[in-house]
């Protein structure tokens, strides 16, 4: 199970995040009024890499999740990846990485959608994240991943998914589809190669 540590982190992800998701073709806006609205982690079994998934609440009231991991050292061949460099309190230098382009989140993302392990919550040590649904499919590997969030059902034609909640800006709570799979390949695509992606963003 992941350690959560009670200590700083400069700059902070949103500050980090407020740079980054302005120069995404599907981020709409400046990134100013960025507010974190929910989310949740999954544990890395090998212990070395923080993963988390963030609902962002953007100005104009939009909803975003993005999935990040946080490394001790750089992530070989992910330079276009990179959120940017942050200092822990306890950690050190930490890489923090758009996560779709992270062979460890790919995994960990595949094996909660195989049911296989539970989301855990953002800011507690080993407490498992109840507001997070999965259905759990066999062996998903088509994987989609909601960038900008709304309110929806299961898609159509989606055997597996995961649901999340977020906090709106009136401090009401929204469900909705954060990742789904679409039909029943074998895990070996865990670490895909260029002509076999692993992850589709909305």
């Amino acid at each position: 199970m992941a350690i959560i540590h009670n200590t700083t982190i400069r700059p902070s992800k949103l500050e980090l995040l407020a740079g980054w998701l302005p120069e995404q073709a599907w981020f709409t806006g400046n990134g100013e009024g960025l507010a974190r609205a929910g989310g949740f982690r999954l544990d890395d079994p090998a212990g070395e890499v923080g993963i988390e998934f963030m609902v962002v609440m953007a100005g104009n009231g939009a909803a975003y999740l993005a999935p990040m991991t946080y490394r001790g050292a750089p992530l070989a061949g992910a330079d276009g990846a990179l959120i940017g460099t942050a200092e822990h309190g306890v950690l050190g230098t930490r890489w923090i990485y758009h996560g779709e382009r992270d062979p460890v989140l790919r995994a960990q993302l595949a094996a909660l959608l195989c049911g296989e392990v539970v989301p855990q919550a953002q800011s507690k040590s080993n407490t498992p994240e109840a507001t997070v649904l999965v259905r759990p499919g066999h062996n998903s590997a088509d994987i989609h991943i909601k960038r900008l969030l709304s309110e929806d059902d299961a898609p159509h034609g989606y055997s597996a998914y995961v649901s999340a909640t977020w906090r709106r800006a009136d401090g009401s709570i929204a469900r909705g589809i954060v990742a789904s799979a679409a039909r029943r390949v074998s895990r070996r695509f865990d670490r895909p190669g260029p002509e076999q992606p692993f992850l589709r963003g909305n």
